[in-house]
């Protein structure tokens, strides 16, 4: 039997569309909300770190981390394990994780213009001006989570089997539509078929040891061999291609390993050096000349650094982004380097503090350690220090950044 995946946007009726479709066809609900916590569960990863993968904007760290690249890995690896039952409705962001390789999956989208949609939010109670910051919401969250994953738009027809206007659905027999099609040999499971979903898991679990080690690049799998594509700069290739081989043959039904030049390869003047996960670090400092200088000389020596220039900013920024390792100036104007420590240790304890001062006391620095502070410096900051303070802070919770995937 076939399975089916769907997204709905907001406003579309989605879950009276999600229990008729389930109910008529007996199909299982697998969410966004499951495969998170059977992903959270197998590879001992924080839920919200997965639910940031989904829903938010790819992070400022993310080019020094691959953070979200990795979750994705783990998510697809997730799914894969419940593309093998059938009988499913995968419903949410989730569907567009799903392989278009993989064919005895249905693959439906059911979205409308925004005035049709207000007019169903206005039908569930909810006004105008609110429905209309939801639909942007949800509408950003989809489009960028698309993008990341396949550099399309998410309402493009090509990434979808059907496309229904939610106006319609009723009114136009879309479901007896979705039947026809459900029930259509081409969506029926094949042998090739369940060998995509064998691949698509084996793609996922490659791309989880190469981010692993350092090495974000294209994956492709058919019939166990894996081909990977390097698009970024190299000293020595055929080394590379070597390494990247030994890791791909690691993994559980890989057959075979080619490594090929993509379109972005191009030959580095620069020794190759060994990966190690750096330090997310956010600065906080209202001196932007000297905190972006600063972040820049941190970048250099392998930090993941990002800045902002006052405290509300920096606020902000953790509400929606895990930095493992905080920079604060004691004095900034509105909120200070005191207050936002006190708050960042009641909602987001797992961050270490460093706070630099100018003009501290010895009173300020007893203050901020029994805050949680991880460390009181005095400025113009040594460089040295600094980054050796920042890193001993990150090792006392780099150890729970690693995940398993040996028994996949």
């Amino acid at each position: 039997m076939s399975s089916i995946s769907l997204y709905c946007s907001k406003f579309t009726n989605e879950n009276e569309i999600v229990k008729k479709i389930s109910d008529s066809f007996g199909l299982e609900v697998v969410n966004d909300a499951d495969i998170i916590k059977r992903a959270s569960g197998k590879f001992n990863v924080d839920r919200v770190k997965l639910e940031r993968c989904l829903y938010n904007d790819t992070s400022v760290f993310n080019k020094f981390t691959h953070d979200r690249e990795r979750c994705v890995a783990l998510l697809k690896a997730t799914l894969a394990d419940s593309l093998l039952k059938n009988n499913c409705l995968y419903y949410g962001f989730i569907s567009f994780l799903i392989s278009a390789d993989i064919t005895h999956v249905l693959k439906i989208l059911v979205s409308d213009n925004k005035k049709l949609r207000k007019q169903i939010a206005a039908s569930e109670g909810v006004s105008e001006k609110d429905a209309k910051k939801l639909i942007k919401k949800n509408d950003h969250e989809i489009i960028s989570w698309v993008d990341f994953l396949c550099r399309k738009d998410a309402f493009d027809p090509s990434l979808h089997d059907i496309v229904i206007p939610a106006g319609q659905i009723e009114k136009e027999n879309g479901f007896e539509v979705i039947e026809s099609q459900w029930r259509n040999d081409n969506i029926q499971e094949t042998e090739a078929s369940k060998q995509a979903v064998k691949d698509f898991k084996t793609a996922a679990v490659v791309d989880l040891a190469l981010l692993k080690n350092g090495h974000n690049m294209d994956v492709s799998v058919e019939n166990g061999q894996v081909v990977l594509y390097v698009n970024t700069s190299t000293f020595n290739f055929s080394k590379l291609a070597n390494r990247l081989s030994i890791i791909a043959h690691s993994i559980k039904n890989v057959t075979g390993v080619d490594v090929k030049k993509g379109d972005g390869f191009r030959t580095s003047i620069y020794r190759d050096q060994e990966f190690e996960l750096p330090p997310k670090v956010l600065l906080v400092d209202d001196e932007r000349d000297f905190v972006q200088t600063l972040s820049e000389r941190l970048k250099i020596r392998n930090f993941g650094s990002h800045a902002v220039y006052d405290g509300q900013q920096a606020l902000d920024f953790i509400q929606s982004d895990d930095p493992d390792v905080m920079v604060i100036d004691l004095r900034m104007p509105g909120i200070n380097g005191i207050d936002v420590l006190k708050q960042v240790k009641q909602t987001n304890p797992d961050i270490e503090v460093i706070i630099l001062s100018g003009h501290g006391s010895l009173e300020d620095e007893q203050a901020c350690m029994e805050l949680g502070a991880f460390s009181f410096l005095h400025k113009p900051a040594d460089l040295e220090k600094l980054s050796e303070t920042i890193k001993a802070a990150y090792a006392k919770i780099a150890s729970g950044i690693n995940y398993q995937h040996s028994d996949l």
